[in-house]
């Protein structure tokens, strides 16, 4: 922990370098950004910084009781060495406090991922009702949602489809959304009325920051072509699209929706770097892809975290046993009920493993 910190406190002082620097003053988002993230140090830092001065005073005392002084001294001393070191506990949980998963990643932007699974055009349908349902809790939220990667299947629904999410409170309300989520309902295309069975899986990502990992030149490989997108005045004359190959990895990333190749390839990178950190938050996983499988699963119809079903009118999330009957509501935005009951299981769980 005192190494996480002291990383910490490194980052904090390159913060305060970089604002007073008329590159970033004159930068309104860089300095925006970097403000943000100097606030979101200020009080571990601070923290740190205190316990320091606790740990150097009682090196002192201890320094002090080892040489030979009059009793009343040496009490007073002994004293105030035991003051000192429940000061430091205390301000040792309030360290982790302030460093814990919830409070470390609180307020950062995010990368969500929706990905149709099993279902065929279906389950792209439900990938596309997944993405409406985000974006609407986005803005009763106020969060701002960027979309970052489209690929649309023969139905209209997405193959894939990658946005960020910013806002107040956005990780707390969608960390917990990671997994495969699974739809009961009668497709439009189907004229015999049977219920079908389909899949999308949704990753959460954490947007990097610089000091959360480097990743070098030379370990990607960048090749552009010319994007799919709709014919006549609007098909694309340029090799505008652009794909990643992180080579270490072997992770790719790509991107068409923009006209400019410097804008996909910087919408790449930001999906590459929250991709590769997932899966450096991922100790047990040994190659990246098995991170992203861990968070995702394969998308089959047995590995779900929460099944909407139409006929039924339920949502149930099956890791907390948590049923509702407000299935329009809730694909219309409304996810706070089920946001806050498992925001409430990850914290009783926590207690319990403490």
């Amino acid at each position: 922990m005192l190494e996480q910190l002291e990383k910490l406190e490194k980052r904090y002082k390159e913060l305060e370098l970089l604002l007073s620097s008329p590159e970033v003053i004159n930068n309104r988002q860089q300095s925006s950004r970097y403000a943000k993230e100097l606030s979101d140090l200020r009080e571990p830092v601070s923290l740190y910084r205190e316990y320091q001065a606790i740990s150097k005073e009682m090196h002192d005392l201890e320094i002090f009781l080892k040489e030979k002084h009059d009793a009343e001294f040496a009490e007073l001393a002994k004293k105030e060495l035991q003051e000192l070191k429940n000061k430091q506990t205390i301000l040792l949980q309030k360290i982790k406090d302030a460093i814990s998963v919830e409070d470390e990643y609180a307020g950062r932007d995010l990368i969500v991922e929706i990905r149709q699974g099993t279902g065929g055009d279906e389950a792209g349908l439900f990938a596309a009702d997944l993405y409406r349902m985000y974006t609407m809790y986005a803005a009763k939220n106020g969060w701002q949602v960027e979309p970052l990667s489209v690929s649309v299947n023969d139905a209209g629904g997405y193959k894939e489809v990658s946005f960020s999410v910013k806002g107040r409170d956005a990780y707390k309300r969608l960390r917990y959304e990671s997994g495969v989520h699974r739809v009961q309902r009668v497709p439009a295309t189907e004229s015999q009325g049977r219920i079908h069975t389909s899949t999308a899986s949704v990753a959460v990502l954490i947007e990097p920051q610089e000091i959360d990992l480097v990743i070098l030149p030379s370990d990607l490989r960048i090749d552009t072509y010319r994007s799919s997108g709709p014919g006549g005045q609007h098909m694309q004359k340029t090799d505008s699209a652009v794909r990643i190959t992180h080579l270490p990895s072997g992770l790719v990333v790509s991107c068409q929706d923009e006209r400019s190749q410097l804008k996909n390839k910087n919408k790449a990178m930001r999906i590459l770097r929250a991709k590769l950190l997932e899966a450096k938050q991922r100790e047990e996983a040994k190659k990246i892809s098995q991170a992203r499988r861990s968070q995702i699963g394969t998308g089959d119809r047995s590995e779900k975290i929460r099944t909407y079903n139409f006929p039924d009118r339920r949502v149930t999330d099956h890791r907390i046993n948590f049923t509702s009957h407000k299935l329009e509501a809730i694909l219309e935005g409304e996810l706070d009920e089920l946001s806050d009951a498992l925001i409430k299981a990850a914290e009783e769980k926590s207690k319990q493993n403490e």
